[in-house]
């Protein structure tokens, strides 16, 4: 037959155009970068760019280097993972009301966390001593987290082996029922713990971003550069998940593997984010839930437009947190201020959604 080729199934379904998507994603780089600029800029003492960048002697130049830069970059690089993996799991589930938690992650890094507060341990260098400066300055409860959240992927998987390539519902269950074992034993170690370290728990609960090292931010960057390129480079082939199982292996999609791969990356991701920074809530639900109702389905865009909206969405979310300081003489934990402005959003979503007969 003669005539052009018929386009790949997603790009009928999906319209991608690459010209759409580049005007896309410097929009959306150039929002990012304006969230990082005011999140440098502005706080309790408002400081001078300029100065900061070419005085090095001056104060804008301490509180820049010591302060700002480090924690918006950890807040750049936790939103975009969070947001990154809450869409591929929305679309791997099928379900644009789930969120990066589901699957166990959080439990198991909310309960590593918990006991190494609960113990008292501060740093790597308390729990192991002997070991090298670099890794004794390592932050013990975002270890412990990371481990916690590396043994519950390894558990969910593992304990719906097979299943879980065929059909994602099957880590999805455990992984509630896992989180649920978790959250109990976190209230017997919070039970356990000392008053005095209660309120270091309960805080690293909520959600926050602290000061990392150099080395700590270069390591979660690369982990979520990596979880991230593996969403990305396999978002085609979850547009053609999306038409069942069926026909996406008819036009050539290891079904199986690519979920594999999927929920992999996006447990990383998450374990990654929130090691570092506790249960940080909404930034995975609201950010790509509000991109997939203007931009589409497609993943191919909404992978990395939830990336840079992810970070924006918690850049300026901090930011929030921090010029509040005057109203309640403390640094709000910036899980609270997602919270309460994804709390709201959400209704109003889910509501829309109702009305449309799309829930």
């Amino acid at each position: 037959m003669s005539g052009a080729p018929t386009p790949p199934s997603s790009e009928r379904a999906y319209g991608f155009r690459a010209s759409r998507v580049l005007a896309l994603l410097v929009a959306f780089l150039a929002l990012a970068f304006v969230a990082f600029a005011l999140a440098v800029r502005f706080g309790l003492q408002p400081i001078s760019l300029i100065a900061a960048l070419t005085d090095p002697a001056s104060t804008d130049a301490l509180v820049f280097n010591s302060i700002r830069l480090p924690r918006a970059l950890l807040g750049a690089i936790v939103g975009a993972g969070l947001a990154a993996s809450g869409t591929t799991l929305q679309g791997l589930l099928r379900n644009p009301l789930a969120d990066p938690f589901v699957l166990g992650v959080s439990g198991g890094a909310a309960l590593g966390a918990t006991l190494a507060l609960t113990l008292g341990l501060a740093t790597v260098g308390e729990a192991a001593p002997g070991m090298g400066d670099a890794l004794a300055r390592l932050s013990a409860p975002a270890l412990f987290a990371f481990l916690g959240a590396g043994a519950s992927i390894l558990f969910v998987l593992s304990a719906s082996r097979g299943a879980a390539g065929r059909a994602p519902y099957a880590a999805l269950l455990t992984g509630v029922i896992f989180n649920s074992f978790a959250s109990a034993a976190i209230t017997l170690l919070k039970t356990l713990s000392a008053p005095d370290r209660l309120g270091e728990i309960l805080y690293w609960l909520v959600g926050a971003l602290n000061i990392e090292h150099g080395d700590t931010l270069a390591l979660s960057a690369l982990l979520q550069a990596g979880a991230i390129g593996v969403m990305w480079a396999l978002s085609g082939r979850l547009n053609l998940l999306s038409l069942g199982d069926d026909d996406a292996t008819s036009l050539g999609v290891p079904v199986a593997a690519t979920r594999r791969w999927l929920l992999l990356a996006s447990s990383a991701s998450v374990a990654g984010a929130v090691a570092l920074t506790g249960l940080i809530g909404f930034v995975g639900l609201i950010v790509p839930h509000l991109l997939r109702l203007v931009f589409g389905p497609d993943q191919r865009l909404l992978v990395p437009l939830s990336a840079l909206g992810g970070a924006a969405f918690l850049l300026l979310s901090d930011l929030v947190a921090r010029l509040a300081f005057p109203l309640f003489n403390q640094d709000l934990p910036v899980g609270v201020v997602t919270a309460l402005l994804g709390g709201p959003l959400f209704l109003v979503l889910l509501r829309r959604r109702t009305r449309l007969g799309q829930v």
